[in-house]
């Protein structure tokens, strides 16, 4: 994995919302998460382990959504992630993406408590019919909703970390990361097309995978793994992400190290201040990032060894 040399316009890449949905279980060996693997010809994250999520497009942002939402207004979504408006986009972002990367979807029929069940062959049949129509542009989410009887459960969402992708990167997004306890009657299917692989996994165990170079992952997805490693169970780590009051937005930016190496630093970090915003940043590919995340993996576990 070599580092690209282009230097030109790396300011100049667009900043697009996206959102992100870690999807939590409770498993014998405690909470796992649902992780996929991105298709190998994807422009951005290519062969990496995510969790589903995407950009934000412009039906999640349609006034018309907001009735097929329960337990969440657009006034105060748009509080909790610091915008004025449009703020329950993110939150319906993150639903749809889940359904159409994960086969998952979050919602409820009308009047009722209990997430969608999936466990019925006609409703499976007619649920994935809607994937894919959604999946491909044809019909939009809200649509399905109507026809359905069932509403979007944002309310089961708890917004947990905000990223914002380097100065560098081929493609940017300001990506709000929620997470939610999966339904118990839906299984997860990746869609064979943006994404090739799903997995259910343990968050120390997806670590230790990427520390051994078996999942690349960018840095992101490894911080909320060890966030969510932090918390044995699904209850818990709702209860921590229900305890988060503030939530600011996290930029990391590149430098390079007296040894040559190009390094990832976040705020926090030694010298972060000193970089600037855009840092002189290279053009960088997702193989470069994940490198460096894996890099700075396997340094923090080292130094966590040493210092036991």
């Amino acid at each position: 994995m070599s580092l690209t040399a282009n230097r030109v316009d790396v300011a100049s890449v667009p900043v697009r919302d996206a959102s992100t949905l870690m999807l939590v279980r409770d498993a014998d060996a405690g909470l796992e998460v649902c992780m996929l693997r991105r298709n190998l010809r994807s422009d951005f994250v290519g062969g990496a382990y995510v969790f589903p999520g995407g950009g934000v497009d412009d039906h999640d942002r349609r006034p018309e959504v907001g009735a097929v939402c329960c337990g969440l207004d657009d006034a105060a979504a748009s509080t909790r992630v610091g915008v004025a408006q449009g703020g329950l986009a993110f939150w319906v972002a993150a639903l749809r993406e889940s359904f159409e990367e994960a086969g998952v979807l979050l919602a409820r029929r009308r009047g009722q408590r209990e997430l969608l069940r999936f466990d019925e062959p006609d409703v499976e049949a007619r649920f994935a019919t809607h994937r894919l129509t959604v999946d491909r542009g044809e019909r939009r989410l809200v649509e399905i909703c109507h026809e359905e009887g069932v509403d979007l459960a944002v309310d089961d969402l708890r917004y947990v970390s905000r990223w914002i992708t380097p100065v560098g990167a081929p493609r940017r997004y300001d990506t709000r990361f929620f997470v939610a306890r999966a339904p118990d009657h839906q299984v997860a299917l990746h869609d064979d097309r943006e994404v090739i692989a799903n997995v259910w996994v343990r968050p120390a165990d997806a670590l230790a995978r990427h520390r051994a170079g078996e999942m690349e992952m960018i840095f992101p997805t490894l911080r909320s793994l060890e966030w969510l490693e932090a918390h044995p169970t699904a209850a818990d780590a709702l209860a921590a992400a229900d305890a988060i009051t503030e939530i600011s937005a996290i930029l990391p930016r590149f430098t390079t190290a007296p040894d040559g190496e190009l390094r990832l630093l976040v705020p926090g970090d030694h010298g972060y201040e000193d970089v600037g915003p855009a840092g002189g940043s290279p053009r960088v590919g997702v193989d470069d990032m994940a490198l460096m995340a894996r890099r700075r993996a396997q340094r923090s576990a080292s130094d966590e060894r040493e210092s036991s």
